[in-house]
């Protein structure tokens, strides 16, 4: 990868992971879940499917309500990248498959998120998992501190 290639992608993954972060600003207010959000783009650079948390239902994750937009063998995902505020969750009381099984069932190579799930409802390690079964995993810390802005209120 070129210097040149290196700073479009961060352009991108910053680009992207501040579009998640306004659809976080979205999600209703919850005493017991981060507030989250999602883009899935495709290999064009186009937008595939949108989530936020508590989207459609109050125990939605974001990243399940992106990918519940999109056919499960929509060919497309095979080359998508999944931008997430919050590092995708592995471990779910509410629903039977964490977003990082999710994540993978669903084919996606790519998954970048801003900031690591910090241990306060779950202990979490889906940039783990994810790097495990092969998927391309990148964090941009950088903007991590707009995803803790979104949730300060879980975080007095």
């Amino acid at each position: 990868m070129t210097v040149t290639d290196a700073a479009a992608r961060a352009a991108a993954d910053r680009r992207w992971l501040e579009e998640a972060v306004e659809l976080s600003r979205a999600c209703p207010p919850s005493a017991t879940a981060f507030s989250v959000g999602a883009v899935v783009v495709g290999d064009d650079g186009g937008v595939l499917a949108t989530g936020y948390s508590r989207e459609g239902h109050p125990h939605d994750h974001a990243e399940e309500a992106a990918l519940a937009k999109l056919a499960p063998d929509d060919p497309r995902l095979r080359r998508a990248t999944l931008y997430s505020s919050l590092e995708p969750c592995s471990t779910r009381a509410s629903r039977p498959a964490s977003c990082t099984r999710l994540i993978l069932d669903a084919g996606v190579p790519t998954v970048v998120f801003a900031w690591r799930e910090p241990a306060l409802f779950v202990d979490c390690d889906g940039a783990e998992r994810l790097r495990a079964a092969g998927v391309t995993v990148r964090e941009v810390p950088e903007l991590a501190g707009l995803v803790r802005e979104v949730n300060a209120h879980l975080l007095a």
